[in-house]
């Protein structure tokens, strides 16, 4: 049996392969972790799950509910591949919006062995019915099933393995109360800091089989958005200018050169980034303006904009939320070099 399962819903892993993501691997090269070692940054999350993963294999019993929430490309995925791989059981993958139908959701938990680690992504966009089937079998280890029609339809229980649910959002808030409270583990991840981030770019290099000075490291991780999806992203591409035009070693000048050949700052800003911060400012005399106008201002979904762009300009700095929308700072007219009322000069890039 292949090591990798694809059918429509589901993604199946055994513990003892690498997970490939279309954003992890280059050339069948992984960049992601596969043990509680190899993993860099969340320290504070990675020692509590080792606490949690060694407790439950000392009892023999399945890894409890976890619960993962943070921005999008921090380590999710990989930490719940991770947790399936320390416990040497099955991995299973979906996302939210796959599970359209509960017999969906019950083809896969019928399918499962004992102790698997079921990872569903995007949890906060689960279709009600779908949730109020996963309370029973995240609490009870079974499955309530309709047979029958109309006025002989009857409910079935049927028990599955026990198992290991493991949900990921971006958006917490938007998790019902009563899904969120049956989750015994519950981990937050943060943004990474330039440090941490310089430590995953000579990690992912060394498996490229480039070689990178340890400035241009840190200088990508500057640019990286405090993600470490962005900063593999970033170091492919440093990549290849250094292979065409360089001397094929990543120096801080190829670097630099290549950010300003992608339009990235040393904020790690990119073009759209910039485009929304501009358009709060020349469209709407700087704010408030509402998500969903500026969202079709700047030709983004909503969806986008307020999970990748807005936080980490938030972050940053350059824009505000307030009840009346979103606003731009005045950190945000210095960074495009515009002042209030005058935003007809060009702000160039800053590499």
């Amino acid at each position: 049996m292949n090591s990798i399962e694809d059918s429509e819903n589901l993604h199946i892993v055994r513990a003892d392969t690498p997970f490939f993501g279309d954003n992890d691997t280059d050339n069948g090269v992984s960049l992601r972790p596969k043990t509680l070692n190899e993993f860099l940054g969340q320290e504070n999350v990675k020692k509590n799950l080792k606490v949690f993963v060694d407790a439950a294999k000392s009892r023999g019993e399945p890894l409890d509910h976890l619960f993962l929430m943070g921005p999008p490309g921090l380590g999710k995925t990989t930490l719940a591949q991770i947790a399936a791989n320390e416990l040497g059981v099955e991995f299973k993958v979906t996302s939210a919006p796959a599970l359209e139908k509960p017999k969906d959701l019950v083809g896969i938990l019928s399918t499962i062995t004992e102790g698997t680690v079921f990872f569903i992504d995007e949890i906060h966009r689960l279709k009600h019915t779908i949730e109020e089937m996963l309370y029973i079998a995240m609490e009870d280890y079974e499955l309530d099933w309709i047979i029958g029609q109309g006025a002989a339809a009857r409910t079935v229980r049927v028990p599955i393995p026990r198992f290991t649910l493991v949900g990921a959002t971006t958006k917490a808030g938007t998790v019902a109360s009563p899904l969120r409270s049956r989750f015994g583990i519950i981990q937050r991840f943060e943004y990474y800091t330039p440090e941490e981030l310089a430590l995953i770019i000579k990690r992912s290099a060394k498996l490229l089989e480039v070689a990178v000075n340890d400035d241009a490291a840190l200088l990508m991780a500057t640019c990286s958005r405090g993600t470490p999806r962005v900063a593999n992203r970033v170091l492919r591409r440093m990549r290849d200018f250094a292979q065409i035009e360089g001397q094929g070693i990543i120096t801080k000048e190829i670097v630099m050169n290549g950010l300003d050949r992608l339009e990235i700052d040393q904020y790690g800003l990119e073009r759209y980034d910039r485009e929304i911060l501009k358009s709060i400012i020349e469209k709407f005399g700087g704010g408030p303006v509402g998500a969903e106008t500026l969202a079709i201002s700047v030709g983004e979904s909503l969806d986008t904009l307020e999970d990748y762009y807005e936080p980490y300009l938030i972050q940053c700095g350059f824009l505000q939320r307030t009840p009346k929308g979103r606003v731009a700072t005045p950190k945000a007219y210095e960074l495009l070099g515009l002042k209030a009322g005058n935003t007809d000069e060009n702000p160039g890039f800053l590499f």
